[in-house]
């Protein structure tokens, strides 16, 4: 998971792809984070994005760099209990403090969500895929 979150984070910029009924909805993210052995993603509440995470979890990252790229097949879903979200968004906000003006843990905004039942594969042009899961 350390070597997926790396990836990532190298790369700077990803792409989750999610499903707003049968259309499927792509954007550029940024944030990514290991927290409590999880891999985290952060957004807004008022986003589309969560909405369409809460109907349905089913979500794929995808990025690229230096020929190399990865995509990561999953669930992202929130943690049982409030407490465990409000650690996981402070958590994750620590690692980003150019969130804080946006974003304050417990705010009812704030949503943090990690991968589920996940597979990461790192392909390239030139070499065999590696896959994981987590």
């Amino acid at each position: 998971m350390e070597r997926v979150c790396q990836f990532l984070k190298d790369a700077g910029t990803y792409f989750l792809a999610t499903v707003e009924g049968d259309q499927p909805r792509v954007r550029p993210f940024g944030t990514i984070h290991i927290y409590n052995g999880k891999l985290y993603i952060q957004t807004g509440n008022v986003k589309p994005v969560a909405k369409q995470l809460k109907a349905n979890p089913k979500a794929e990252i995808c990025a690229f760099l230096n020929g190399d790229w990865i995509r990561v097949t999953g669930e992202l879903v929130e943690d049982d209990t409030e407490e465990e979200r409000i650690k996981a968004q402070e958590s994750m906000l620590e690692a980003y403090p150019s969130l804080a003006h946006m974003y304050k843990p417990g705010d009812g905004n704030t949503a943090v969500y990690y991968f589920k039942n996940a597979t990461a594969t790192f392909s390239s042009f030139t070499k065999a895929p590696e896959t994981y899961t987590f």
